[in-house]
């Protein structure tokens, strides 16, 4: 039970639709028990007596038993169900707020498919118990109490006969509920890994069509799915083993109830009725306890959903705003001061000793080979990662002190694969600024060069994009993607590889652009072409994690290190051309 006290916070709220719904079951389940006791009278009292003027009396009782019976059911299903969904409503709402919250470490590791299978079918398992299985479970308590008080009553000796079965029936069922955890468990996880499979293949479907290897994501789906269907044939073997079992010990005390009871009623101990209403008191136990078996499965699927909810909601949230932080307006003073960066304890530092300087108005320029620290860089300035050591600030005070919205707020990000919302294209620029106005929209657009091709959509500005921005072109993305970052107007904007996807001509028009929109902000250039960003104040050349030139394009030019190699690299066939020319 220890995971579901630790997500009492979410159903303990909504304890009083619980406990409703067990008042009404109370009077379902004592209604229930009441239908053999009726048989009994009717047999004993009025058929053998010759009292057949109560028949009329006897079928009113009924009728108005059960009518009340059935009102009591329609509010302990109702009150039930309500207690469920209320709580799974908090739930997904705390696990989504988490989800917002974790680093980006966390989704270094996690998979898509996964998290949308603890979001749905976990979130979903752990409903199921709480609207049906707690009352369940608490139905058959109440079912077994009066029903043995009535049994007892009536006979104690065929009681003790009747039920000598049920210390095995417990023990099968305990052994069932040990077993089944781990096999639902398992089943959850293989889920898990299904969705990541087909969540993968349809975000890659082009990647997947233009390599021509559909057969081979047919067959790594056909593997998952393979899985899935053997987690799912060892539970079934496990019911298909167990449930006969119990089912066998309930009908050998109903057998030991038929021949005790017989002799009984044949010595004149027991009446003919009492031993018909026994019959079916016993029946009352047996299937409920048979029953233990299906709840003890619901409990099962719930128990391991809720560890998999709880493995998201007891993450460690790295990235921790202070009560106290600051709100103040940011005007992007940017310091790195010895700052080192390791993203896991295995791995080696992305980051060494880095320092640098960027007052507002000067323009960063970050090059490297892959893996060499870039975008790194960016992302410790936003409080995506943490520093392993070391200070970054912003105005001069460690990023740590700034509340994260404000801090994330003043930082216009444009990142190497854009990613755009299907919604309008309107929605996706304003998405960072949502009070920004029609012009403020159309002036980012214009200085991002997407405003001539977004007018030549069917409905301009309110045009519906796909999926991450289908049935747009990369280079036109990339750039809904910068206008959406100009709209923010931010004190610091990242370029992180911004125009590797426009042609030169667009990249030359969206630069003398950015030149306007970067008048009195610091920005930071993250470019694997030299032509991105040779109009920076500083270039920092970086190899991994660790500088190794800075200066000016000029500056660099003349160092004949790294920059220089790779200017070469990007020149020579330009300058081969020129000299073919001349």
């Amino acid at each position: 039970m220890d995971t579901f006290k630790k997500l009492k916070q979410f159903y303990w709220p909504y304890k009083n639709y619980f406990f409703g719904s067990l008042f009404f079951l109370f009077f379902v389940t004592v209604i229930t028990v009441v239908y053999p006791i009726i048989l009994q009278l009717t047999i004993d009292e009025v058929v053998a007596k010759e009292k057949y003027e109560l028949v009329p009396y006897i079928a009113t009782v009924f009728i108005v038993l059960m009518l009340i019976k059935g009102i009591a059911t329609f509010y302990h299903q109702f009150l039930g169900d309500r207690f469920g969904v209320s709580t799974v409503y908090e739930l997904r709402d705390a696990l989504y707020k988490k989800l917002q919250v974790l680093s980006f470490k966390y989704y270094d590791n996690a998979k898509t498919g996964d998290i949308m299978s603890r979001l749905t079918a976990d979130v979903e398992g752990f409903r199921f118990f709480l609207s049906f299985g707690f009352s369940e479970l608490i139905r058959i308590i109440l079912l077994i109490a009066i029903s043995l008080s009535v049994m007892f009553y009536y006979s104690v000796s065929l009681t003790l006969v009747t039920m000598a079965a049920m210390p095995f029936l417990i023990l099968v069922a305990m052994r069932f509920e040990k077993l089944a955890h781990v096999a639902f468990r398992g089943i959850r996880k293989s889920f898990g890994r299904l969705n990541t499979r087909v969540q993968e293949n349809i975000s890659g479907v082009q990647t997947v069509k233009s390599l021509s290897r559909e057969d081979f994501e047919i067959g790594r789906f056909s593997t998952s799915n393979a899985d899935y269907r053997q987690n799912y044939i060892k539970t079934s073997e496990l019911w298909a083993k167990y449930f006969p079992l119990m089912e066998f010990i309930g009908n050998v005390c109903a057998v030991a109830l038929l021949g005790f009871g017989g002799y009984l009623v044949i010595n004149g101990s027991l009446n003919p009725g009492e031993l018909l209403a026994f019959f079916s008191l016993v029946w009352y136990i047996m299937g409920p306890l048979m029953n233990v078996g299906y709840v003890i499965n619901m409990f099962s699927q719930a128990k391991a959903s809720g560890e998999r909810l709880r493995e998201i909601l007891e993450e460690n949230e790295e990235i921790v705003v202070k009560e106290n932080a600051i709100k103040e307006s940011i005007k992007g003073h940017v310091t790195f001061k010895n700052v080192t960066l390791t993203y896991t304890k295995d791995d080696d530092s992305a980051l060494k000793n880095i320092n640098f300087d960027a007052p507002p108005g000067k323009t960063i320029g970050l090059i490297g080979g892959t893996g060499s620290g870039k975008t790194s860089i960016t992302q410790l300035i936003t409080r995506f990662y943490e520093p392993e050591s070391g200070e970054v600030l912003v105005d001069g005070r460690p990023v740590q002190d700034y509340d994260l919205k404000t801090l994330r707020r003043h930082i216009g990000f444009v990142l190497q694969e854009s990613f755009l919302f299907s919604t309008t294209i309107r929605e996706n620029i304003a998405y960072g600024n949502p009070d920004a106005t029609d012009e403020q929209i159309i002036d980012a657009a214009k200085r991002a060069q997407a405003h001539e091709f977004i007018m030549e959509m069917p409905k301009g500005y309110d045009t519906l994009l796909g999926e991450r921005g289908m049935g747009l072109s990369g280079g036109q993305r990339q750039r809904i993607a910068i206008a959406r970052a100009i709209c923010v107007d931010p004190s610091i904007l990242v370029l992180d590889d911004a125009t590797s996807a426009v042609d030169m001509e667009t990249e030359f028009r969206i630069q003398q652009a950015l030149k306007e929109v970067m008048k009195g902000r610091t920005s930071f250039i993250i470019a694997h072409r030299i032509s991105s960003l040779k109009h920076a104040d500083e270039i920092i050349v970086l190899d991994n994690g660790e500088i190794v030139e800075r200066g000016s394009h000029e500056e660099l030019l003349k160092q004949n290190g790294a920059y220089r190699r790779i200017y070469d690299i990007q020149y020579q066939d330009h300058d081969t051309i020129m000299n073919a020319v001349n």
